[in-house]
C-alpha cells in the first residue's frame, strides 16, 4: 500500500511539473466579419486575441491572409520555414494562406498580451485549422 502510495505521489509531482503542463490557451473575441462583395465568395474578420502570461496557441494554419498587430505586451510569432520573432505594441507580422503557424504564443511568463488579427478568408471557412 505504501509503495502504491507513493508510486502515485510520484506520478503526479510529474504530471504536476511546469514542463508537462500545456501552456494556457488564448482567449479569442469576434470583433466583426464582413462579406466582401467586390471579392466574391470572400470575408473580412477581425479578431481580438488575448494570451494570459505563459499563454500559446497550438500550431495551426488559417487558409487565410492574416495580418497581426499588437496592442499590449509581447508575443512570438514563427511560421514553417520563418524565424521566430518577438513583436511589441505597435509592430505587426503576417501570415500567408500556406503558411504552417508554428509559434504563437506570449513572450512573457509574468504579463497578459493582446493582439488584433485581420483574416482575409473564404466566406464560412474556420478562423483556424489545427495542424497535427
Amino acid at each position: 500500500m505504501t509503495k502504491m502510495l507513493a508510486s502515485l505521489l510520484l506520478a503526479s509531482a510529474v504530471l504536476a511539473a511546469p514542463w508537462s503542463q500545456a501552456a494556457p490557451p488564448a482567449h479569442v473575441e469576434q470583433v466583426m466579419s464582413k462579406p466582401l462583395a467586390d471579392l466574391a465568395g470572400k470575408e473580412g474578420l477581425v479578431l481580438t486575441v488575448k494570451y494570459p502570461p505563459g499563454g500559446a496557441d497550438d500550431i495551426h494554419r488559417h487558409n487565410a491572409h492574416a495580418f497581426v498587430y499588437v496592442l499590449e505586451g509581447a508575443i512570438v510569432m514563427q511560421v514553417k520555414g520563418g524565424a521566430a520573432v518577438t513583436l511589441e505594441p505597435g509592430q505587426g507580422f503576417y501570415e500567408a494562406p500556406d503558411d504552417i503557424h508554428l509559434v504563437g504564443r506570449n513572450a512573457s511568463q509574468t504579463e497578459p498580451a493582446k493582439f488584433v488579427v485581420f483574416l482575409l478568408k473564404d466566406q464560412g471557412a474556420p478562423a483556424v485549422v489545427p495542424v497535427q
